[in-house]
């Protein structure tokens, strides 16, 4: 019976020490979960891009030589083409090089009747100036901040067009045939990364192919010369090639 009892005794002893023992024991600290952080959007320019462009091309009402009529050579005209490049962006700099070839064909303007030349000596000749296309290899140099690129560019340019004179309804033999012109050209834009690879851009492109002055036939000299430059606006979009690595660019 004293067994019974003592046994009895202990383990409510025991019952009674374990909470205490429980709450002498050190509270665990609480440490709260690390804050899920969105990755970074870095954004490189920084590799090669192709792509696609359209846009209007028009030249200045200056052109015209002094009498002439018609022509329409200050209409404006539709363009479509290509441009690849390749950028640089300088490790830890916002500043970006770059260069760049582009390609663009020119709508035929079907309202183009030629520079009619008036009564006289010069009297039935008429003269037709058609530019086809516009080429150009330029360097750039733009500022990027975030997604976007200002930049400014210029370098050599190229028209492919033909020039061609006519008295009385008949193609007149002389060197009014040439197809290729040389020049250059200067322009600023905007670039955009609006995803992953892609880029939207719209710029403004200023080409200059010096002046046309007719010496033969002598009849026509007098009336001198006109300027061969165009002014284009275009809308392009780009498809990136980022050079991997520390360059690529996340969304």
């Amino acid at each position: 019976m004293n067994k019974i009892l003592f046994g009895t005794a202990a383990v409510y002893a025991l019952g009674i020490s374990l909470p205490a023992s429980a709450a002498d024991m050190a509270a665990r600290p609480y440490t709260k979960a690390p804050v899920a952080t969105p990755p970074a959007q870095i954004y490189n320019w920084t590799g090669f891009y192709i792509g696609g462009h359209v846009g209007g091309a028009w030249r200045d009402n200056s052109n015209n030589s002094a009498g002439l009529t018609g022509g329409n050579d200050n209409d404006g005209r539709l363009l479509a083409g290509v441009q690849a490049g390749a950028d640089y962006q300088f490790a830890g700099s916002s500043w970006v090089i770059g260069i760049e070839g582009q390609y663009s064909w020119l709508i035929r303007d079907e309202n183009n009747n030629g520079f009619v030349f008036p009564a006289g000596p010069a009297g039935g000749f008429v003269y037709y100036n058609d530019q086809r296309s516009l080429g150009s290899v330029t360097g750039r140099i733009g500022y990027a901040w975030g997604p976007a690129l200002l930049y400014a560019k210029g370098g050599y340019a190229f028209a492919e067009r033909r020039d061609d004179l006519f008295f009385g309804g008949a193609p007149f033999v002389g060197p009014f045939d040439r197809a290729h012109r040389d020049g250059y050209t200067v322009g600023a834009g905007l670039e955009y990364m609006f995803a992953p690879s892609w880029s939207l851009k719209g710029e403004y492109m200023y080409y200059n192919f010096d002046r046309n002055r007719f010496t033969t036939p002598a009849v026509l000299a007098p009336f001198g010369e006109w300027r061969n430059d165009v002014h284009t606006v275009k809308v392009g979009l780009n498809y990136r090639l980022n050079w991997g690595g520390s360059g690529s660019t996340n969304f």
